[in-house]
C-alpha cells in the first residue's frame, strides 16, 4: 500500500511541535521536516520558519479541525 504525506503546516520549530503534540493526542501520526537543522548541518543558512509538519494524506479530514483551531489560537 502506497502512503503519501502532505505538508499541512510550516513555521518555527516550537510552533510546529505544538501542533504535532495536538495531533499525537488525537492519534494522528506526523513527521517534522526540519530544513533549518538540515541547512545548519550542511553548512548553509535557511529561514527560521522552514520547519514543516507532514501527515498522511488519508488523515487530512480527521486533522483539519485540529489544524484550524491551532492556527486560530496562535494567531490571536
Amino acid at each position: 500500500m502506497k502512503t503519501e504525506h502532505v505538508t499541512i503546516f510550516s513555521g518555527s520549530f516550537i510552533i510546529v511541535k505544538g501542533l504535532q503534540n495536538r495531533l499525537d493526542s488525537n492519534n494522528i501520526g506526523s513527521i517534522i521536516k526540519d530544513r533549518v537543522e538540515s541547512a545548519r548541518l550542511g553548512g548553509f543558512g535557511e529561514h527560521r520558519t522552514a520547519v514543516e509538519l507532514l501527515i498522511l494524506k488519508s488523515d487530512i479530514d480527521k486533522a483539519q479541525n485540529i489544524i484550524d483551531a491551532y492556527t486560530k489560537e496562535i494567531n490571536s
